[in-house]
């Protein structure tokens, strides 16, 4: 039997979506794809997956809108975006340093600057996975995962 509990459809909803740069395009790819090859996701309640999630940016916050597979709604949980502001703008800035070094800088530099990159990544998932504490459980992986996500939402134009 498959495992039930589990992210089996994912959305991100870009309404004032941007040009972005292939790097972050390639980042985003990849995050939904490993999300959908490998997650644990279980929302508290007496709900039945797999799940289709739908991620949007509303009104100040972050909006995990789970969904039965076939798009039934289930639940809305909403995170204040107040929490990951500070965290995801010191992200962007190391990512930026990141994919410049990638084109300039020596091996030890650029790993330097990846080891600073995955440690803010690793903080984002762990708030990620505390503020969702109650609401919906998921695992280190799925929390990187959504992470990666929750960042590409916040690019405007």
């Amino acid at each position: 039997m498959p495992h039930r509990q589990r992210i089996a459809h994912v959305h991100l909803d870009e309404k004032t979506m941007v040009r972005r740069q292939a790097e972050v395009e390639h980042e985003r790819a990849i995050a939904i794809y490993d999300l959908l090859e490998g997650n644990y996701f279980a929302p508290a309640g007496d709900y039945t997956g797999p799940y289709a999630l739908h991620l949007r940016l509303e009104d100040n916050r972050l909006l995990f809108d789970v969904r039965s597979e076939q798009g039934e709604p289930l639940l809305q949980v909403p995170l204040p975006l107040k929490q990951f502001q500070s965290l995801v703008k010191d992200y962007f800035l190391v990512c930026e340093s990141y994919y410049t070094a990638i084109k300039k800088s020596s091996p030890s530099q650029i790993e330097a600057i990846d080891m600073g990159r995955r440690g803010l990544h690793n903080e984002g998932s762990e708030l990620l996975k505390e503020r969702l504490a109650g609401k919906i459980d998921i695992d280190f992986d799925t929390a990187r995962r959504l992470f990666t996500l929750v960042c590409i939402l916040h690019i405007r134009g």
